[in-house]
């Protein structure tokens, strides 16, 4: 078995014009330290936005996408708990302020524990009752098996988005869910630190 970890931050958001956001920014992975964008567009189709031609290759085994840009990907982080994210098309500044609740509980567990592959199987039932959409195991295609473990969470509280030069309008719940892979980002706007794993 081959077992690949990215160590990082999802940021969920959904916007009034029916545009919903995941931004993934991974700090340590096989593929160095990265940012690519998911965004699904009001009628349901999904956009993959990738930094270079690996990350495209290995997130596309991985996740479905009706199409891909592959585009220089920049994230920052601003004054006022601001994050600063282009990609291609795509402008997006989010807001992240305290910990949810379940940031809160997860802040509880240690590392080594709640990003374990075992540790995601078993909350995975509570997950798919307590937050829609959301699983923390499920198949990452081709026979591998991925496990999503949090370690903490924060609250979003605003956005700042355009696509193509076009406001794409406030913050809302990314719902419906976002049909990228087995699971969703939470419903409420927030940021996820986390520990995916994927075996093969």
């Amino acid at each position: 078995m081959t077992r690949s970890r990215f160590h990082g931050e999802i940021y969920g958001v959904g916007t009034t014009s029916g545009v919903r956001i995941v931004v993934g920014h991974w700090t340590k992975s096989p593929l160095g330290e990265f940012t690519d964008v998911m965004i699904q567009f009001a009628d349901g189709r999904r956009l993959l936005v990738a930094p270079n031609e690996d990350v495209r290759e290995f997130v596309t085994a991985t996740y479905t996408f009706d199409a891909t840009e592959l585009v220089p990907v920049t994230f920052a982080s601003q004054q006022d708990d601001w994050r600063s994210v282009t990609a291609g098309d795509l402008s997006v500044q989010i807001r992240v302020a305290g910990p949810t609740v379940l940031g809160r509980a997860l802040s509880l567990v240690p590392d080594a524990v709640s990003t374990a592959p075992w540790f995601c199987a078993i909350s995975d039932p509570i997950a798919r009752v307590l937050l829609r959409g959301v699983r923390t195991r499920g198949s990452a295609g081709g026979g591998r098996r991925e496990y999503y473990g949090a370690r903490h969470q924060h609250r979003v509280t605003d956005v700042r988005a355009s696509w193509q030069g076009a406001d794409l309008g406030s913050l809302t719940p990314v719902t419906p869910p976002v049909t990228f892979g087995f699971g969703s980002t939470p419903a409420a706007p927030s940021v996820t630190s986390i520990t995916t794993t994927i075996d093969s």
